[in-house]
């Protein structure tokens, strides 16, 4: 696209690592697409252009900009795709010939449906051997459920030879490629000129337009009125009126449908009919969905926002709307810009490169700009259009344009700025507008982790604000302190994904660290109750004398317990797994032995404070166990407190106390813990995995018997999953295979063209399953290979269950290294 559009002068090539869009070491290193990457060019190109720059045309079009951003295709890199989607306004779904729908493919489409962006799809890789382009559109009905529109055929030379070159359905032409040419020129004949050795050829190119026509007269009346002007002849609509009708059916995403090209990238051939269908098909900033927002708490549209509706909304009745009519209006026109951060970039040499797409008005050099997240203003010193890895300094970024402003020191991924003349740099705009927020970027749940070793404790803060500037370029990366072990972990949403994370730490950001291993957190549990311990605490603390005492009892927390009813002078509460239940002596209290009291307390202590200090040493001794030193949990600590007996006057404070009650329960742990043992716990997670019919049996087999899992539920999700076309039962589009247009594959079998692809294995079935933490460790890559790449999950903590039998001994053994 870029030598065609006179960007470059040479054709990068993705196997020599010489592509323009895939400008990072690793990116070249690997052969794969890592970080989303922004271009501009103009197609078809500029008439200023030098001459030898300018390629033939398939049809004569205005030059338009175009803002092409390449995002990765591999599953670990969903984020970049996300946040890509969200500023979009219409995108190329790009599939192998040979492979057909993959499954990050899927998995990218139904996102895309999620922000309704209008799409075309071009089949690449036909010169390859094994290339089913036939089968391929059935794979996209089947799979992406959405009808296909195929608008090209490919050209076999003699109708089983190589690939040649395309059908054009929408122009009844045929276009031919030079072999091994730069694909810069070819030939174009109309259907009706092509030698009588193509009639097949010719048959299947009509037999395509009758079937593009039928689609879109199912879906658009005034392609029926040009049908009916036709005296009903498909091929007599002219090429400029079914362009016409493809581009109303394409802009309205419940219409469902996709126009289908062809090609051979690396045989230059199909490009140039592609970016005349971008330019033709898919919308302008102008006709792409009115972007969401939200404006103290009403949610409506930039257009609503423009004419003061939403301003009116948020100020209240109808008496107070004609009151603030005149100064919504004044506040509307003071709105210089509304942008949206969809990227941020950490340049060594610029520092960060915060990449926005600007929906409303100009952003221009110098100006403020308020974030409305972070309610904070900067100023953008300088604004960039970005090439790639090159830049240009422009002096202001127009509504529909994507920029970047360098130095911006705060802004985030999803932070929406705005400029307001006039704007105070502290306090931003007036109300309501400094509460204006575009639709954020929904980040994915992590599913794969590490831990991050610094190589010195010196190190550590630098290791530390490396991290933080890998978080600010990908939310989708999380990092997490383990207060048990101590660890750092890198979260992130795969193996692949968390390779490249340490890549850039270490080579990039030079932070001197080592990716380690994730240590899974165990609890300790004890298995039967304690005789009541008495301690009495009496110790210098602080220079000061400190006495206090009491009674601690600890037994198992049963799941069926209920919370004790307590009076003023009684407290419970749980907390980490365990509860701890306090009582002290009433002064009317039956059972006391002793004589009666009068409730009266010394002057420095009252019931809330000696509840607090007593809880509190209590949960010390809960934090560490006796038999293998791990947290303790489930676990009741009922401490008794007799103001006769455990208080001494001045000399108790609550340090004192706190002190007593967690010698108290630390002896009573001990004593039941060296009588019965104690039990050791791990946390169980709740597990949604999502696989196609095909994988399930393999799937559940591996969570059930290998990694110890038990299944809870097995439900379709295919309401889930896609485009829906019903918001109140969210019932998901079916195609019926038969009735859709695929032109036949000459390498493939009959009995395969005749059925089709199968869908009921294409069907996403929901695993519901709980399953222990440390089987979780590293299953996504197994899930794939599982699944042939279409299986993902989501986890959540549920809960600590005690470990029974051979896999005691397995942990026990490998906690204690012997």
């Amino acid at each position: 696209m870029l030598y065609y559009s006179g960007h470059t002068r040479r054709i990068g090539n993705v196997d020599d690592g010489s592509t323009v869009t895939d400008f990072l070491p690793a990116e070249r290193a690997r052969g794969v697409t890592i970080q989303s990457a922004a271009i501009s060019f103009h197609w078809p190109p500029l008439p200023s252009d030098d001459a030898s720059t300018q390629s033939t045309k398939s049809s004569d079009l205005v030059p338009h900009n175009i803002n092409l951003i390449d995002t990765p295709g591999h599953a670990d890199f969903t984020f970049e795709v996300l946040r890509s989607l969200r500023i979009l306004d219409g995108a190329v779904c790009i599939l192998d010939g040979v492979a057909g729908v993959e499954a990050q493919t899927e998995k990218v489409w139904y996102q895309a449906a999620k922000y309704n962006i209008p799409k075309i799809i071009y089949v690449n890789k036909l010169d390859r051997d094994g290339t089913a382009f036939g089968e391929t559109v059935k794979q996209i009905a089947s799979r992406l459920h959405t009808w296909p529109a195929v608008c090209q055929v490919p050209w076999w030379e003699g109708g089983k030879g190589q690939f040649i070159g395309l059908g054009d359905a929408i122009g009844l032409r045929a276009m031919k490629w030079a072999k091994g040419g730069d694909g810069k020129s070819f030939e174009v004949t109309p259907i009706d000129k092509l030698p009588q050795s193509e009639a097949t050829f010719v048959e299947e190119i009509k037999k395509a337009r009758r079937a593009l026509v039928e689609l879109l007269s199912e879906n658009d009346d005034q392609m029926v009125e040009k049908y009916l002007e036709a005296d009903e002849d498909h091929l007599a609509i002219r090429s400029e009126d079914v362009i016409a009708s493809l581009r109303r059916c394409v802009i309205n995403p419940q219409l469902n449908i996709v126009p289908i090209f062809a090609g051979a990238s690396f045989q230059n051939m199909g490009v140039q009919p592609l970016l005349d269908a971008v330019v033709q098909l898919l919308p302008s900033p102008g006709e792409a969905p009115d972007p969401e927002l939200n404006l103290g708490g009403v949610e409506g549209t930039i257009s609503s926002l423009m004419n003061g509706g939403m301003l009116s909304a948020t100020t209240g009745s109808k008496s107070k709307v004609a009151k603030h009519k005149r100064p919504n209006i004044a506040l509307i026109q003071h709105l210089e810009a509304c942008a949206l951060a969809f990227k941020v970039v950490h340049d060594p040499r610029r520092g960060a490169l915060v990449y926005v797409r600007v929906y409303s008005g100009s952003i221009t050099r110098q100006s403020m700009l308020f974030n409305t997240n972070l309610q904070i203003s900067e100023r953008a010193p300088q604004l960039l259009k970005m090439y790639a890895s090159d830049s240009v300094q422009i002096d202001a970024i127009p509504a529909g344009q994507i920029g970047v402003i360098p130095g911006l020191k705060h802004s985030r991924t999803g932070d929406t700025l705005i400029s307001y003349t006039g704007a105070n740099p502290r306090s931003g705009p007036p109300a309501p507008l400094n509460t204006l927020q575009l639709r954020p970027i929904e980040v994915p749940p992590a599913v794969f982790f590490s831990s991050v070793e610094p190589h010195s404790l010196g190190e550590e803060k630098n290791v530390r604000t490396s991290l933080e500037l890998l978080i600010r370029e990908d939310p989708s990366l999380q990092v997490t302190e383990d207060e048990e072990s101590g660890q750092t972990l890198l979260s992130g949403m795969g193996e692949f994904h968390l390779e490249i994370a340490t890549d850039r730490l270490v080579n990039d950001l030079k932070a001197k660290a080592a990716m380690g291993k994730i240590e899974i957190a165990y609890r300790e549990s004890i298995l039967q109750a304690s005789q009541p311990d008495v301690y009495a605490f009496d110790r210098e603390q602080g220079g000061k004398q400190g006495r206090a005492s009491c009674v601690a009892t600890v037994e198992p927390l049963s799941e069926d317990a209920e919370t004790p009813e307590m009076d003023e002078y009684g407290y419970s509460a749980y907390e980490d797994g365990n509860r701890i239940t306090i009582s002290i002596v009433s002064p009317a209290d039956p059972s006391s032995t002793l004589e009666p009291w009068d409730g009266e307390l010394p002057s420095h202590l009252s019931i809330p404070l000696i509840h607090n200090a007593l809880k509190n040493g209590a949960l010390t001794a809960l934090s560490r166990g006796i038999n293998y030193t791990f947290q303790l949990h489930n676990t009741h600590v009922l401490l008794t407190l007799d103001p006769r007996k455990h208080i001494f006057g001045t000399e108790t404070n609550p340090a004192a106390l706190s002190s007593a009650a967690r010698l108290a329960a630390k002896a009573a742990l001990k004593a039941t813990a060296l009588e019965h043992g104690s039990a050791l716990m791990e946390l169980v997670m709740n597990v949604t995995v999502s696989v196609d019919e095909a994988s399930l049996g393999a799937v559940v087999n591996d969570i059930s018997s290998a990694r110890g899992g038990h299944i809870m539920s097995l439900d379709d999700a295919d309401v889930t999953s896609g485009p829906t076309v019903n918001s109140t039962t969210n019932e998901l589009p079916r195609i019926d295979i038969s009735k859709v247009y695929a032109p036949p594959d000459p390498f493939g079998s009959s009995q395969t063209q005749q059925q089709g692809i199968p869908t009921d294995s294409s069907r996403q079935r929901n695993i519901t399953a709980r399953v222990p933490l440390k089987e979780m460790a590293g299953y996504l890559k197994h899930l794939r290979s599982l699944t042939g790449g279409r299986g993902t999950f989501v986890m959540g903590a549920d809960r600590f269950e005690r470990v029974v039998g051979q896999r005691e001994k397995v942990l026990l053994k490998e906690l204690r290294g012997f």
